[in-house]
């Protein structure tokens, strides 16, 4: 299969402010060290890399009325939605090295937001161990890397669910969740609430990885800008143990191969997030180096020539 890829920009976002571990700052120069801007460009892509966006440190302060580093969270997702939109208007791709997955408030609304201009239907595939849709009110931790999904689906402050534009970003119809395997309890009734399309592992496990694929792409065309914010806590911590809120029972490497194959397949990749790889509890990179095989997977590496 033959497969066009628009011209890439990768961009690096060195925070942890949203989440509850130190260390995801440290992500895109991990992922830098793994070589993920020659593994893509192997796949005969341009891929230019614009370096870091910046932002303030990490204050490591308490919650404050449900949500811990509200106004420093704020200030990287501009960051990140400016980046973003950016490269979208220039025709490239954005990839967004994390950080914490709550910078995918930010990549994602500037998605939705070339989405309205270009008139093409989206389809964002979140791949992780939580639903990350959490609220202030429901939130155990007050750590917003437990609620991007609910602030683009317009759940959260004004300043995260208007970034950019006025919102929501998304509606909960246009968002596939794989690999879920931990919902906070009251986390649990609003996903219900709201309709939130979870394939989670034990649906995994029971129908199996491809028909898995096959239902969270139906759809899924040349109309589509296709957006996949990919948090490595997906995978099982015995493959990837450099992240911070490692939950057994994850998606085992040949599952996740299976699953890239089959996005880069749909030739529909438009823009990604790669998150929350953590050196600090790493083997070796290890996590990092698997991420870029994946991606490089997401770009169309595959053992034979299909059709």
């Amino acid at each position: 299969m033959v497969r066009n890829y628009p011209p890439v920009s990768i961009f690096g976002v060195p925070t942890d402010v949203g989440a509850a571990h130190r260390g995801a700052s440290m992500g895109p120069e991990a992922l830098r060290v793994a070589k993920l801007a020659n593994a893509i460009a192997r796949r005969g892509v341009d891929v230019r890399d614009m370096g870091d966006v910046a932002g303030p440190r990490n204050p490591e302060a308490a919650p404050v009325q449900g949500y811990r580093h509200l106004q420093e969270v704020i200030a990287w997702n501009q960051a990140v939605f400016d980046m973003s939109a950016q490269e979208l208007a220039a025709g490239r791709m954005p990839i967004m090295l994390g950080g914490d997955h709550c910078l995918a408030i930010g990549s994602i609304a500037a998605v939705a937001a070339h989405v309205r201009k270009t008139g093409k239907k989206l389809r964002v595939l979140w791949l992780d161990a939580h639903a990350d849709f959490n609220t202030s009110e429901v939130t155990p931790s007050g750590n917003i890397h437990g609620m991007p999904v609910a602030c683009l689906c317009g759940l959260g402050p004004d300043v995260l669910v208007n970034l950019g534009a006025p919102g929501p970003a998304i509606q909960p119809e246009e968002v596939r969740q794989i690999g879920i395997r931990s919902v906070d309890r009251e986390e649990k009734r609003l996903v219900k609430e709201h309709g939130l399309d979870i394939y989670d592992m034990r649906y995994i496990d029971e129908i199996g990885m491809r028909r898995v694929m096959e239902e969270a792409l139906e759809g899924v065309d040349a109309d589509t800008h296709l957006h996949v914010s990919f948090d490595v806590d997906m995978l099982d911590p015995s493959i990837a143990p450099g992240t911070g809120t490692r939950v057994p029972g994850g998606v085992n490497y040949r599952e996740a191969q299976l699953m890239m194959e089959m996005i880069a397949d749909t030739g529909a990749l438009a823009s990604l997030d790669l998150v929350e790889v953590n050196p600090a509890l790493d083997k070796r990179n290890a996590t990092a180096r698997l991420a870029v095989e994946l991606v490089e997977s997401l770009f169309g590496k595959s053992t034979l020539m299909r059709d």
